[in-house]
């Protein structure tokens, strides 16, 4: 009996690691408006989203030796190939399927960057962009993909192949990941293309760099188009 406490240790030490990033930045969504409410008038709120990611970005380096998946960081050509084109792919369904619908209550104005003046302040418009493409999708693949997805199927996740998680466990992370999101049916979409994509290469980096594609489009398209909701 002894001798499996360490394993159960452990076991719980690479889930949290997987689940404390995302909580966090999940914690700052639920605290935004008090947080907004204590800044002085002078201060702009904007900027807490860069808090934010910056917090998770220091969560997640310190929680980075228990990351194996992400060793090497490498993915055969035609695997990114084939990630980029379904980033792009779910970019153009994400925003085309925003019926009202499909959607978690009102669509909100979203992150607008914009100054007084109407024009955009690119520091805030580029944290935002970094943290979407960057930060956002090694966080999530993380948490939905390696972790959650998985563990569905087998509580040591770390043990079961991504290629053996089976249709069950892709279609509850993916109704999961898809409630997160205000845009509830696109979000289901993109995380069943992004399950299939780790199941079928069993290499986290693929779909990080689908997830990471489709918000770099989608954020160039906010800031080309001023459709701010979606961001």
């Amino acid at each position: 009996m002894a001798d499996s406490v360490p394993a159960v240790s452990e076991q719980g030490r690479h889930a949290w690691a997987r689940i404390v990033p995302f909580a966090l930045y999940l914690a700052f969504l639920a605290a935004l408006p008090w947080l907004r409410s204590a800044l002085p008038d002078s201060w702009d709120a904007r900027w807490l989203y860069g808090v934010q990611i910056g917090a998770v970005m220091a969560a997640l380096i310190f929680c980075a030796r228990h990351y194996d998946e992400l060793r090497p960081l490498a993915l055969p050509m035609r695997a990114a190939v084939e990630a980029v084109a379904i980033g792009g792919v779910v970019f153009v369904l994400w925003i085309n399927l925003d019926f009202s619908w499909a959607l978690l209550g009102p669509a909100g104005v979203g992150f607008d960057p914009r100054t007084p003046d109407a024009t955009i302040d690119w520091a805030l418009a580029l944290t935002r962009l970094f943290g979407a493409a960057a930060v956002v999708p090694i966080m999530e693949e993380l948490f939905w993909r390696s972790f959650l997805l998985r563990w569905i199927d087998a509580t040591d996740f770390r043990r079961l192949t991504p290629a053996l998680a089976s249709g069950r466990a892709l279609l509850i992370s993916a109704v999961l990941f898809g409630v997160e999101h205000n845009l509830w049916f696109a979000g289901i979409v993109a995380g069943l293309a992004y399950g299939q994509l780790y199941r079928r290469h069993e290499n986290l980096w693929s779909p990080i760099l689908a997830h990471a594609t489709t918000n770099l489009l989608l954020g160039c398209w906010v800031l080309a188009t001023g459709a701010w909701s979606f961001w």
